[in-house]
């Protein structure tokens, strides 16, 4: 057990050390807190807290002030001026930079707007003055018609729409919006996590055979003990490292001091997730982690080149690519079938299945089930990669083919 230990921490400590993770770290870190603060930055850089003003052409006088009252009814940021100026002197005030932008406003059979600015791109405000003057067309009209206040509050009532799910595994829809941002964000992270580091482990197997370190190690211990402490010790820095991402993520939000604050924890369902939710995380996470990382040993102890990693790594991704692609696929559906069936197949289990708990209310007795067939996989292919593993340690020269596996195993077996 004591060879054990000093693999597990040579694994940890020579990649914890590495000058790729540490950037990697400050710089996801970093780019949480600026992301956090970029309303500040921004503000920061305009340096001038006075809101653009835009201008009223409204030749009849009339339009302006109601156009106004509607953004008032509003309680629309947007900051608007009546003007007598022509549209020429407006043009060069732009040019100039004197002027943002302004709108002219003129009444036929229906209210017509046209919104002149430097950019076609910029529009300070728009949702908020689009609709505005759909309201005013919307009150002119009324007028031209003689109908009162009441009529015209009647005409436009929305109706009355609900959604009742019939599934007893179905959420209502204002659960499903607070959890779909959580299960996107999470389900990127065992996607980015399953694809990073067992693709590490592949790297460091086949960096030790290319140097002929393998072989003074493997005559201190055995292969297979070798092969399970390097997972556990890149596995232990993945999770340091993902909650130091979700510490610092976390801190800058909170600390951030804007408005998004609460907009971000609300939208993206933390205010009010089940705890349950984060352990299936955690666990979907580390299963996930455990199942890619022995296939990745298996295939870098084939290899004795660096260069021939990626290749042969080639069917791992297109198994994790499918399942992002299925899990992805049913955030919108969740009860769909193909979604069903496929949180049930081991290698698409951490993504799809936890897709389903966090977006249905599903029986326990399925996570748990699907819990126990990827465990029953992770032990038949830390049974099989350890038969590799042992022989492919032991096997230099090209190699860019699954069928060294069988080569692998006949070597092993005479060790």
């Amino acid at each position: 057990m004591h060879s054990f230990w000093i693999i597990f921490k040579q694994a940890f400590w020579t990649k914890a050390k590495t000058k790729s993770f540490i950037i990697t770290t400050l710089v996801v870190c970093a780019a949480f807190f600026l992301l956090a603060n970029l309303p500040k930055i921004l503000d920061a850089f305009q340096g001038s807290d006075e809101k653009p003003v835009l201008y009223i052409v409204d030749e009849s006088g009339e339009l302006a002030p109601r156009l106004q009252q509607q953004l008032e009814l509003m309680e629309s940021d947007l900051q608007t001026k009546p003007t007598d100026k022509s549209e020429s002197e407006l043009k060069d005030g732009i040019a100039a930079e004197t002027i943002d932008a302004y709108v002219v406003l003129e009444q036929g059979e229906q209210l017509a707007a046209r919104y002149v600015s430097k950019s076609a791109n910029e529009m300070e405000g728009g949702s908020d003055l689009e609709s505005a003057i759909q309201s005013l067309q919307t009150v002119l009209t009324a007028e031209n018609l003689n109908l009162d206040a009441t009529q015209v509050g009647q005409l436009f009532e929305p109706a009355v729409f609900e959604r009742e799910a019939v599934s007893e595994s179905s959420k209502s829809q204002e659960e499903l919006s607070q959890a779909r941002g959580l299960v996107y964000i999470l389900i990127m992270l065992i996607y980015m996590s399953v694809i990073y580091y067992p693709n590490m482990i592949a790297m460091e197997v086949a960096t030790e055979k290319s140097s002929r370190v393998m072989e003074i190690l493997i005559s201190s211990v055995s292969p297979v003990k070798h092969m399970f402490a390097k997972i556990a010790g890149i596995g232990t820095l993945g999770i340091l490292q993902m909650l130091m991402f979700g510490l610092s993520g976390y801190m800058a939000i909170k600390t951030a001091g804007t408005s998004m604050t609460e907009g971000v924890f609300s939208v993206f369902g933390f205010s009010e997730v089940k705890i349950s939710t984060f352990l299936f995380a955690v666990l979907f996470f580390l299963l996930g982690y455990f199942l890619y990382a022995v296939l990745a040993a298996l295939l870098g102890s084939l290899v004795s080149r660096t260069e021939d990693v990626q290749q042969l790594m080639l069917p791992m991704m297109f198994l994790i690519i499918v399942a992002s692609f299925i899990a992805f696929s049913g955030i919108s559906v969740p009860e769909a079938k193909f979604v069903t069936v496929a949180s049930f197949i081991p290698f698409f289990t951490p993504l799809v299945m936890f897709l389903r708990v966090g977006m249905l209310d599903i029986p326990l007795w399925e996570p748990l089930l699907s819990i126990a067939l990827m465990l029953l996989t992770i032990g038949l292919l830390g049974w099989f990669g350890a038969r590799v593993y042992r022989g492919g340690v032991l096997m230099y020269g090209s190699s860019q083919s699954l069928k060294d596996i069988r080569k692998a195993i006949t070597l092993g077996n005479k060790k």
